[in-house]
């Protein structure tokens, strides 16, 4: 299959990891991954700032990058990003009245897919070969939960990589309080949701919390490490392409 990587703004500047690791694994897997470099954002925070658009400019500049018929897929490590295009691209371009973009559109969300869903339910895989000596909790992330519906994907993954203790988190489908601009227009209530969740992660005595959106694990992992709690974040896509061999 002929992948094309959509990286997302927060990957590519704080997790290159995740990217790197989704690039690894889908190739390992025999599919072609190719990494178009005039990606920009998915224009989620403009969006949801308000600034309209701005966010119609850049999911024209999504279209145009990726709206190629020679591409079967474009995935994403990214619930948060991957749910921009599916989720709110349609609206926001038809409020627009572009009927040429609403078009492109509608052929670009039906193979927009976040990794785990895309591994598990277009793939039909669940053991893609990892390997990952470690105790492990996840968090499911809000996009990839309520609007993305990947449902127990990214569960069902980790349960099959060998070495790997999958630890259940208390009160899992809590919101981690990160929200993209939520986080800093409400940081008193964010920051409250934060510690509920850093309290149920380090409860479990795991390792490290995995996730399927960088930032949230940026905004989980800034709050372990202010308290020195001893747990990593990792991103899933890494977890998955790790290797024995690695």
């Amino acid at each position: 299959m002929r992948i094309a990587l959509f990286t997302t703004c927060v990957a590519d500047t704080l997790f290159p990891g995740a990217g790197i690791a989704t690039v690894e694994l889908l190739e390992r897997l025999g599919h072609q991954v190719s990494f178009p470099r005039a990606q920009t954002c998915c224009g989620q925070m403009h969006l949801n700032s308000g600034y309209e658009a701005h966010a119609l400019n850049i999911a024209r500049s999504f279209v145009e990058v990726f709206d190629d018929a020679e591409i079967d897929a474009v995935v994403a490590p990214s619930g948060s990003c991957v749910a921009m295009v599916r989720d709110q691209y349609p609206g926001l371009v038809a409020r627009a009245g572009d009927l040429r973009l609403q078009a492109a559109v509608a052929r670009l969300v039906p193979r927009t897919f976040e990794l785990s869903e895309f591994l598990v339910n277009e793939l039909g895989i669940v053991d893609v070969g990892a390997y990952y000596p470690h105790r492990v909790t996840y968090h499911p992330t809000c996009h990839s939960l309520r609007l993305l519906r990947v449902g127990d994907a990214p569960l069902r993954l980790l349960r099959a990589v060998r070495a790997l203790t999958l630890i259940a988190l208390d009160d899992a489908q809590g919101c981690c309080g990160f929200g993209g601009t939520f986080a800093v227009k409400n940081a008193d209530v964010s920051t409250a949701m934060l510690a509920d969740k850093m309290r149920a992660i380090q409860a479990t005595g795991a390792e490290v919390c995995t996730a399927v959106d960088s930032s949230c694990l940026m905004h989980i992992g800034g709050g372990l490490r202010r308290e020195r709690a001893g747990v990593r974040v990792v991103h899933l896509a890494e977890i998955l392409a790790s290797t024995e061999a690695a």
